[in-house]
């Protein structure tokens, strides 16, 4: 490799790693013959790629025509399906499409390249977003000297009086306001109050500007008609920056009914308040330095001693103009020198005033400075999500338009949303300096001076940067992140609304089901959907070969497959689902090749474990010792849903509740070892569980719970109960025993179905036959009861509930009876349209502590599902617990290696840490003494 020749520098300064200057001479030389030979560059424009809304180009296929025919340039353009011209019209106008950009001198785009994406020794023009130090862009920068490249940002072609030359103008601005407007609209409603904003779309929705105005003669109208909310006047909008992107947004505001007024007049307008005009006219309050900064000695303002000596001063924004705003537009630009126009602390102050609610409602930061003028501004948004909302008091970020919190827009790429004229006019701008370069006359001055790297080297104007690049940040590995997510079931949509909330995940949904794996990735510009066919181990093997993550939503006996190709392909994998014996199995082989498979990470299993574990180890550390261990856990429907003979609907996989049922168990409970049989679960109910006085539950033990003594670092010979049990609601297990007695839940081969109807397979299932007789008396017969007892009425109305009764046709095909009637049963018990689910997790814990006291304390989470939009409570509990674990591995958090469980700190402690921020919070509380415990309350027998 050509980096090993590089040696290192004898200076005192930071050495650049890299051997950019080797490539670069050659590139350096290359171009000085084109130029000397008078012989044109070839020039490359690139697809942009950094999401699906960027449909802008630097050189419209007319710019690219009159370049041809004035320089005789040979022009490459990558192709695209969604760029604002197509590739016909590039072809048209002379260009040369073509994926491959390699032979190209100098590359021509927009936003900043993947690093993966860059060439070697090539010219590179766009916003590089890299030239103030941009902590999160410095990897970039550091690609761009390590690979030789030539590095010019438009940012930097100013002329000589320091004025850009070739910019957008003012189309972030117009985007930036129509944006804000939109919002605003947005929030006021979920606030509970229509205005005239509601009728504004976000910019992309409108064709061109002359659409937009119209629209905004149609609003201004409004409001000088119905006028604005009376609770919300004066609605005052301030616009920082006096550029090209405020220009913008005023040349947008400026359509509406408004008066400008000065900040000395903002505390008579707050006392003036209820006057008849604020209520049909807006107010715009254009603000500079010299409005919201002070001498920090009280001295006098002056904006050349602000410029040489910004730290004499402070911002007094949050104090003097922010608590009479209504909307901030954000158009300034900022360096760290100066002091920071609003801080976190500053927003919470406003926001924890009651007099100020109505103040401060959104924020246009058309200029998106992240982390910048604004401290919590803290990313950019996108078209598709573009705002989200700050809650300074409780330090919370969220999405949810009707929970506390100012809402900001800070769209990175806002001219893309009027993608035509803001192509159009920035290569209009740009053109003369492309045609300079494609002729090869790098030395243009505004070319020159626009220059941030070459050689392998930054020019002298930007020698700062090396501190940064210094920092040990060029490290960082800035490579997309790319998971699989294998099934796309009922618990996926939380799952991937997570991880492609993150801008550098790219996730691929592969299923059997392409059509439901298309639906959800189509929601998002980082997802795509594949086909999933896990018999075909090519195929299996090149999609686990292309991911970072594997996360498994697949049936559970396919686990083992996937895990194996994982582990060879040395790839981390997630998966909710029980530890089975084919999967321990693989322990070894992941330890060895340093693999993390976490498993049992959904709800139960998931984060029960992580929540059971972090009252242990806090037990153990202060010396107490655990002696009762008691964990309760149910997906159900809401108690207003639960309107059928079993009081159930599924949330999640239809087999896996009913294989369930069939699962043997032991526990420990007051000293005693109890087992039951497989089979036998039902029968071995226990009848009521007294967690809530409200809730009718009961349950059935879970499994092996003994088998968790040791992962959880337990005592079992110490402990007087270790139980872990499922709940249902009352009257469950009495139908699920009939059904299983029936023989409708057999999982033998032999009991393979198939039949035209659901009442032909009940009928074949349980062996009637027509001369059989009335299906009440034989079924009565089969299960030893009178034909008069309740149970068989219970019965005979959830077969009818089912459609097992009815003279409906539709054919049911299935390898046995079980999967029968997992089918039936998805169709027939599944939550409908306006219904929920609910999710109860409770724990308790015997402790005796040191001194010999004991305590009781419970640890307990109760969810549940959104009627409005459809996401169950356990898809959130199972979904989100797996996304957050995916994103661990991802961010290289876990170092345990192997097939584990989330029972050690660096897994459960920033999971339940994430799971707070997701509204899933565990309520723990303590009392004394055992008399009114769980563990004394239960009847075990």
């Amino acid at each position: 490799m050509l980096s090993a020749l590089c040696a290192p520098a004898a200076s005192a300064r930071p050495r650049l790693r890299g051997c950019g200057p080797l490539i670069s001479r050659l590139h350096r030389a290359s171009l000085a013959t084109q130029a000397a030979h008078s012989k044109p560059l070839v020039i490359g424009i690139r697809r942009e790629d950094k999401n699906r809304w960027e449909r802008r180009v630097a050189l419209t296929p007319a710019h690219v025509k009159d370049l041809i025919a004035e320089t005789g340039a040979q022009v490459i353009v990558q192709p695209s399906n969604t760029r604002i011209f197509n590739n016909a019209s590039f072809v048209a106008a002379g260009a040369t499409i073509n994926e491959d950009l390699s032979h190209a001198d100098a590359i021509l785009g927009i936003k900043e390249v993947p690093i993966d994406k860059l060439i070697p020794s090539k010219t590179y023009v766009i916003f590089s977003h890299t030239h103030k130090g941009q902590k999160y862009n410095m990897p970039s920068l550091q690609a761009f000297l390590d690979k030789g490249i030539r590095l010019i940002d438009y940012e930097l072609m100013v002329n000589q009086e320091g004025k850009r030359q070739v910019l957008f103008g003012k189309h972030a601005g117009y985007a930036g306001m129509i944006d804000g407007l939109h919002g605003l609209g947005q929030r006021l409603l979920a606030l509970g109050y229509n205005s005239p904003f509601i009728h504004m779309g976000q910019a992309h929705v409108y064709p061109n500007l002359e659409c937009v105005h119209t629209k905004l003669r149609h609003v201004a109208d409004i409001i000088e008609d119905q006028g604005l909310p009376d609770a919300f006047a004066p609605m005052l909008f301030t616009f920082t920056g006096s550029g090209n992107v405020t220009q913008g947004a005023r040349a947008i505001f400026d359509d509406l009914p408004h008066d400008n007024v000065t900040v000395d007049e903002l505390p008579f307008i707050a006392k003036d308040r209820y006057n008849e005009r604020y209520r049909r006219r807006l107010l715009a309050l254009q603000v500079g330095a010299q409005d919201y900064v002070e001498r920090i000695d009280g001295g006098p303002y002056s904006r050349e001693e602000y410029r040489e000596h910004p730290e004499r001063y402070r911002s007094v924004f949050a104090t003097k103009i922010a608590p009479y705003t209504s909307m901030l537009v954000n158009g300034i630009y900022w360096e760290s020198k100066y002091p920071r126009l609003m801080t976190a602390k500053d927003l919470a102050h406003i926001q924890r005033q009651r007099e100020l609610k109505t103040r401060m409602l959104a924020i246009a930061d058309i200029s998106c400075d992240i982390g910048g003028s604004l401290e919590f501004m803290s990313h950019a948004s996108t078209i598709d999500s573009p705002f989200f909302y700050v809650d300074a008091v409780n330090g919370l970020e969220h999405k949810d338009i009707e929970k506390p919190g100012v809402q900001i827009n800070s769209i990175d790429n806002l001219p893309t949303e009027l993608p035509f004229e803001a192509s159009k006019h920035f290569g209009d701008s740009l053109y003369p300096y492309a045609k300079a370069l494609a002729l090869g006359d790098l030395k243009h001055p505004v070319l020159s001076r626009a220059i941030i790297c070459q050689d392998g080297a930054l020019t002298k104007q930007h020698k700062h940067l090396e501190e940064s690049l210094a920092s040990g940040l060029r490290v960082v590995n800035t490579r997309r992140k790319r998971v699989l997510l294998a099934g796309s079931g009922m618990v996926s949509q939380p799952l991937v609304d997570y991880l492609a909330s993150s801008k550098d995940t790219d996730i691929t949904i592969a299923s059997n089901d392409l059509t439901e794996a298309k639906r959800i990735a189509y929601q998002f510009p980082n997802t795509v959907a594949a086909h999933l066919d896990v018999s075909d181990s090519a195929a299996l093997d090149q999609l686990i070969k292309d991911s970072d993550v594997v996360v498994s939503l697949v049936p559970a006996h396919l686990h083992p497959r996937l895990a194996d190709v994982a582990i060879r392909r040395g790839k981390h994998m997630v998966t909710a689902s029980y530890i089975s014996p084919e999967m321990q199995k693989l322990d070894q082989a992941a330890r060895d090749a340093q693999v993390s498979i976490i498993s049992e990470i959904g709800l139960d299993p998931g984060i029960d474990h992580c929540s059971a574990m972090k009252i242990i180890d806090e037990a153990k550390e202060r010396g107490a010792k655990i002696r009762s261990f008691i964990s309760w856990c149910g997906g159900l429907a809401a108690p207003e849903n639960s309107n059928n003979q079993i009081g159930y609907k599924f949330s999640w996989s239809p087999r896996g509740v009913l294989t369930a049922g069939l699962n043997a168990a032991q526990f420990k409970a007051n000293g005693q070892m109890r087992e039951i049989p497989e089979g036998k679960l039902f029968e071995n109910r226990f009848s009521s569980v007294p967690l809530y006085p409200g809730f009718a539950f009961e349950g059935l033990a879970n499994r092996d719970s003994l088998q968790y003594a040791d992962p959880y670092g337990l005592d079992l010979d110490t402990m007087d109960t270790m139980f872990r049990g499922t709940l249902r609601y009352s009257g469950y297990s009495e139908i699920m025993d009939c059904l299983l007695r029936l023989g409708l839940l057999s999982l033998d081969p032999k009991s393979h179905v198939s039949a035209a109807s659901a009442t032909e397979f009940l009928r074949r299932a349980i062996g009637m036959s027509k001369s059989s007789g009335d299906l009440r008396h034989f079924i009565a017969h089969r299960l030893a009861l009178p034909t008069n007892d309740p149970l068989l009425d219970r019965l005979l109305l959830a077969l009818e509930e089912f459609g097992m009764l009815s003279t409906d046709a539709s054919p049911v095909t299935a390898a046995t009876s079980l999967d029968a009637m997992s089918k039936i049963l998805q169709n027939s018990l599944k939550l409908q349209t306006g219904e929920r689910d609910l999710v109860c997790l409770f724990h308790e814990f015997g402790i005796e502590n040191l001194d010999g006291s004991y305590d009781v304390q419970t640890s307990s989470l109760v969810a549940y599902g959104d009627a409005e939009s459809g996401e169950t409570a356990m898809a959130r509990t199972v979904g989100i617990p797996a996304a957050i674990a995916t994103r661990l591995l991802l961010e290289d958090a876990v170092t345990t290696r192997g097939v584990i469980r989330p029972t050690t700190k660096e897994i459960y402690e920033p999971l339940l840490k994430r799971l707070e921020g997701k509204g899933l919070v565990f309520a723990e509380h303590t009392k004394s003494g055992v008399h009114n415990s769980l563990q004394r309350r239960m009847k075990w027998t």
